[in-house]
């Protein structure tokens, strides 16, 4: 069952098992807040058992871009479309919040972002790949983040 996120009373619902669960809640309500006031979307999240469709989706591109394995248990995800963009957003147990963009046009941007809540280490199988940018944001602290740009057909 989708769960709306909401931004203005941020909650750990679904999330608690997290270390850092107050800076992914923070950070889940950050990207609900984006899609709201962007694309006048709602965004809303489900338990990643029941969307193993967006999982795989996400964890093939992860493991056919760049050999990637994301470690940490995924205990929510969403996908849905905006403005001829596919997107997909899976959120870790260890605080990571991997998303994929995928324009439906071919030419289109596609790449995959990775954000890092605040308080967590950069996960072991993208400490050695990736350089973390900073940014402030009042829902969830410093965000530290990193993208790669997809390559292939998916």
């Amino acid at each position: 069952m989708p769960q709306v996120v909401d931004f203005v009373n941020v909650s750990t619902a679904g999330l608690e098992s997290s270390p850092v669960a107050d800076a992914l809640a923070g950070l889940r309500a950050n990207e609900a807040r984006y899609y709201k006031n962007k694309y006048d979307h709602v965004f809303t999240v489900s338990p990643a058992g029941e969307e193993p469709e967006t999982l795989a989706w996400v964890n093939r591109i992860l493991a056919e871009e760049r050999d990637i394995a994301i470690a940490s248990r995924p205990l929510e995800v969403t996908s849905f479309e905006v403005e001829g963009i596919r997107m997909a957003y899976v959120f870790y147990e260890s605080g990571l919040s991997v998303n994929v963009m995928y324009s439906i046009e071919d030419g289109g941007k596609r790449a995959v972002g990775f954000k890092l809540s605040e308080g967590m280490e950069v996960p072991e199988e993208l400490a050695a790949r990736f350089k973390f940018a900073r940014q402030k944001s009042k829902l969830a602290g410093v965000i530290r983040g990193s993208y790669f740009v997809v390559k292939g057909e998916y």
